[in-house]
């Protein structure tokens, strides 16, 4: 018998002064027009996709239910168990309240960033799409309105032979005759067969020059037939990625993406100021907070926040409404199923900053299958207006998929 998460013993929890259940902050008033809902569980399936995704459902009393995703990791599900207690009995359609009481909940275990975020995230997810079936409207409606009908999604591209800058550029044609995208991505961490030692974070001339040819053969090759962005993964060191972004200058680059660690702003802000070429950050910083210095000290030109990831969708419509008081755009970025994908979509929709959303699994056959609905046509997302995030879940595909050693949560 497995341990019950739900029952972990946390004083913090327990004692915490800013409890904002419903019943401290005696929100207790009838609703009406069938909106008096309460939550009667909450459960998971991880998915054993290219990364591991967590699904979560949250069940009613009404019989209506709602599902969202959690960015993939280790303990995400142990976690969204442990919170189950603080939501069960409460009403979903507090959205804000709720995701905040989690936050207060679980500050002892984690909740300024990381995995405890994360988890949180996705309950958050849900209870939009639940909220969504409720009040019967969609998400984006419950962010606002929106801007624009579908969302642009860039591909994040791959080739077996990664270093090779020749197999780059063919993959990004094929990517963009064949399948229809205006937007992509490619990796440039990648080995150059000149690294002396891949610990210090240091890139040699001919490294830089091993990059610079990838980005030169992509950029040409599909001309202005589509927009290329270059991830770095928080690879380098702050000379070696000012060296490289002033490299890259001549180049019609989308952006250049994580080029330093994510911990330290001043080097981020350094980087990005020491370069034409558009500086993307985000993924790994956690809620509005965490990504308030970057905006702030104009440290990036482009946001990137995973939202599933960094606290969901209304705390990614707070970092986008931040970063428009500094005319930064936002680029969410995004790993995830066709849950969070439209659910990303949907935020994207409301925000008037908004650039694209990413695609992670486009050499995954089976990554659309895991809904009933099309998603992505053209590279683009049509907004779904259907209630709550407008995706229904094959609970068939989901089975097939699932981790190993999952469980299947209950059917609506």
């Amino acid at each position: 018998m497995g341990v019950d998460y739900s029952e972990l013993h946390d004083p913090n929890a327990e004692y915490t002064m800013r409890d904002l259940s419903a019943e401290t902050m005696n929100v207790t008033r009838e609703r009406g027009g069938g909106r008096d809902v309460e939550i009667t569980d909450i459960q998971t399936t991880m998915i054993d996709g290219n990364f591991p995704w967590t699904l979560v459902r949250i069940y009613t009393d009404a019989g209506i239910v709602g599902t969202g995703e959690a960015y993939w990791g280790a303990g995400v599900p142990e976690l969204i168990e442990r919170m189950k207690p603080f939501l069960v009995g409460e009403n979903p359609l507090d959205i804000d309240r709720l995701t905040e009481h989690l936050v207060q909940k679980m500050s002892g275990e984690g909740s300024i960033a990381g995995v405890t975020v994360t988890a949180i995230s996705g309950i958050e997810i849900a209870l939009h799409d639940l909220t969504g079936k409720i009040v019967d409207l969609p998400a984006y409606q419950l962010l606002g309105g929106k801007y624009r009908d579908e969302m642009r999604v860039y591909c994040d591209c791959h080739t077996e032979e990664e270093a090779d800058p020749d197999a780059c550029a063919d993959e990004a044609e094929r990517v963009v005759e064949e399948l229809g995208y205006d937007a992509l991505k490619f990796d440039l961490d990648v080995p150059s067969g000149h690294e002396k030692d891949r610990a210090n974070r240091h890139l040699r001339n001919p490294e830089i020059e091993h990059k610079a040819e990838i980005v030169e053969k992509v950029t040409e090759r599909v001309g202005t037939r589509a927009d290329v962005a270059f991830d770095c993964h928080w690879t380098f060191s702050g000379g070696s990625a000012k060296r490289l972004a002033k490299r890259l200058e001549e180049y019609d680059i989308w952006w250049l993406e994580d080029p330093v660690p994510p911990e330290n702003h001043d080097v981020q802000k350094e980087v990005t100021q020491s370069t034409s070429t558009p500086i993307t950050v985000g993924e790994n910083v956690y809620r509005k907070h965490g990504q308030r210095r970057l905006l702030e000290e104009q440290a990036v030109d482009i946001i990137a926040p995973d939202m599933p990831k960094v606290g969901g969708m209304r705390e990614t419509q707070k970092i986008a409404d931040l970063a428009d008081m500094y005319y930064v755009p936002v680029a969410m970025h995004n790993v995830a199923s066709p849950v969070a994908t439209v659910a990303s979509a949907h935020v994207g929709a409301a925000v008037p900053n908004s650039l694209a959303v990413e695609y992670h699994s486009y050499e995954l056959g089976w990554w659309e299958d895991l809904v009933e609905e099309d998603v992505i046509e053209d590279g683009y997302i049509e907004i779904p207006e259907e209630p709550g995030l407008g995706v229904t879940l094959d609970m068939d595909a989901v089975e097939e998929h699932m981790v190993e050693g999952e469980t299947l949560f209950d059917e609506a």
